[in-house]
């Protein structure tokens, strides 16, 4: 018998969904034991139910597993959710209620006061949070959340900055790749040969979240950072990768030699704990005065790896520089996965959480 954990996906056969049965395949602590999906899919194998987009085929062990109802009964005590943050709202919390231990992409529980917002090389000290919700109280389960694919690649090129120099100003503009929408997606009369240059409430989620991600824990609540932040986001024609704009002003002045090396300095808590699914290199900035490329440098890390290049002068802040990760590893499945990770290492999850 198999002595990994247990583990569901919620929304398995969008395309956030296929990553995470991508990425689970053989990891080394856990294993997908249950698929849901929306009504049409239940009582479907998964083969049946998914319109699969990913490169790689899909997995033989999830391609003939019946896709279940979208409900605590009978599912394991760990999920991965992957769902609309419209179905979230109303999802998430059933099962953290059942006692479900609940790792979500969705954006409808984010900047809730009690649910951590996390990403392990960042913040992890805020999923402390856990112990004061009260599914946590009541059955043992409760939420953890990554942030918004745009915000994820934008922190994590932020947090040694902020840690070194600290932060007064940021200013991002994102380059958005199509998957970020899902499937279908941008219709491709309106995305081929054009820019969008609007996205639903991702200017909002990427200032409140990255706020909240380098904030700090005050008792029972986070305290966001303070510094100033403006993003302005755009859908482009590119398949995978949101390539970013940043300049920022620092609150101690530093020279380009010294940002450089803060990144590719940059370690955290997943790297000392050889969390299976983080990089060895969080951060990484690339020389060459054209990169980062989707084209060419989305992969790094198996796609874990947030790349950075471009560090310039800014005559408006202190420095400029561009960012680049990806969407649906290092923005979505891949954040979830690495969560669920670092929950294991600090002895919060077992399969039977809420017990």
């Amino acid at each position: 018998m198999s002595n990994k954990l247990p583990v569901g996906i919620l929304g398995a056969t969008g395309v956030v969904g296929q990553r995470f049965i991508q990425m689970l395949e053989n990891h080394a602590w856990f294993e997908v034991a249950w698929l849901a999906a929306s009504d049409r899919s239940e009582g479907k194998t998964y083969a049946e139910a998914v319109r699969w987009r990913l490169k790689r085929a899909i997995p033989a062990n999830a391609a003939g597993m019946k896709v279940s109802p979208a409900g605590p009964e009978g599912a394991p005590k760990i999920i991965f959710a992957a769902l609309d943050a419209s179905i979230a709202a109303e999802l998430e919390p059933r099962f953290a209620e059942a006692g479900c231990a609940v790792v979500s992409n969705s954006s409808a529980l984010r900047m809730k006061g009690d649910v951590p917002l996390v990403i392990p090389e960042v913040n992890s000290g805020h999923i402390k949070l856990i112990d004061t919700q009260p599914w946590r109280k009541k059955s043992g389960g409760y939420v953890v959340t990554n942030p918004n694919c745009s915000a994820i690649g934008l922190v994590l090129a932020l947090a040694p900055l902020h840690q070194r120099f600290g932060l007064e100003t940021v200013m991002a503009v994102t380059m958005q790749a199509v998957s970020g929408a899902g499937y279908p997606g941008v219709a491709s009369l309106d995305i081929l040969g054009n820019v969008i240059p609007y996205i639903r409430n991702e200017e909002e989620k990427m200032e409140e979240e990255t706020l909240k991600l380098l904030g700090q824990v005050n008792g029972t609540k986070i305290v966001p950072a303070g510094f100033a932040m403006s993003a302005q986001c755009n859908r482009v024609a590119v398949e995978d990768g949101h390539t970013e704009s940043v300049s920022v002003r620092l609150k101690r002045k530093a020279k380009a030699e010294e940002i450089i090396a803060a990144w590719n300095e940059y370690r955290s808590e997943p790297q000392e704990l050889k969390l299976p699914s983080a990089p060895e290199r969080p951060v990484v900035y690339l020389e060459a005065n054209d990169r980062p490329q989707p084209r060419f440098d989305v992969d790094t890390g198996a796609g874990m790896t947030t790349v950075v290049g471009r560090l310039r002068p800014c005559g408006v802040l202190d420095w400029k520089f561009t960012v680049l990760s990806h969407n649906t590893i290092r923005g979505a499945a891949g954040a979830a996965l690495l969560n669920a990770e670092l929950l294991k290492a600090k002895g919060y999850l077992n399969p039977d959480v809420g017990k």
